[in-house]
């Protein structure tokens, strides 16, 4: 008898009966073919946030990697395990992606840890804490201001943290060559879980900005 929580079951006996009998082709056709999405996206592991639920995408048009904040760290090639590195990789090596979109989104409970500075950490081995400490500069400017409210501190750094990872992905020298080549395109985004809004970060000015529809 399967230990699946019941839940998971019944979500994938809708799939497998609905979804997957209207999309069965398009499914044999990626297995056999292989996957060749054009955008890669970095999102948080929030799951009220799933890229392909946001931009209304079918199976194999988004390569996805979710992680705590979205965040990127900069190219470090050592002997240390490093799976989000790894994830850009293979994307922009095999799958050769055209696009890559940084995504952060408001609520964010890494962001919220890396602005409570003096919080203590969930566990021994504070693994989120390490890994938020990536934007530690600009968590303790952001947590020193007294002319933003706490949700505007919140935004702020959320907001700020897609532009440190879209710089620490200009560090990956295989990146920066293609972009310089306009072979590749770095985005960022910021999705509002409340009201469902997406703002697209402005290349040239850094700026959030609501998007027009196609």
């Amino acid at each position: 008898m399967s230990n699946l929580p019941k839940h998971l079951l019944a979500g994938y006996h809708k799939f497998i009966t609905g979804y997957y009998i209207t999309e069965s082709d398009h499914y044999r056709s990626l297995a056999r073919e292989g996957q060749t999405p054009e955008t890669m996206i970095i999102a948080c592991c929030d799951s009220r946030t799933a890229p392909e639920t946001v931009f209304s995408a079918g199976p194999g048009e988004l390569f996805v990697l979710r992680n705590v904040g979205n965040l990127i760290p900069p190219y470090e090639p050592d002997e240390h395990f490093h799976s989000t590195s790894a994830a850009l990789e293979f994307a922009v090596k095999a799958l050769k992606v055209k696009n890559i979109v940084v995504m952060a989104h408001g609520r964010c409970g890494g962001i919220r840890a890396a602005l409570a500075q003096s919080g203590a950490p969930l566990a021994p081995g504070d693994f989120i804490g390490k890994w938020m400490s990536l934007i530690a500069p600009a968590a303790q400017t952001v947590a020193s201001s007294s002319l933003m409210t706490a949700g505007e501190r919140q935004t702020a750094l959320e907001r700020i943290s897609v532009r440190y990872s879209i710089a620490n992905l200009r560090t990956f020298p295989d990146i920066a060559k293609l972009e310089g080549k306009g072979q590749i395109a770095l985005h960022g985004a910021w999705f509002d879980i409340s009201t469902g809004e997406l703002w697209a970060m402005n290349k040239d000015t850094g700026d959030f900005e609501r998007p027009e529809a196609p």
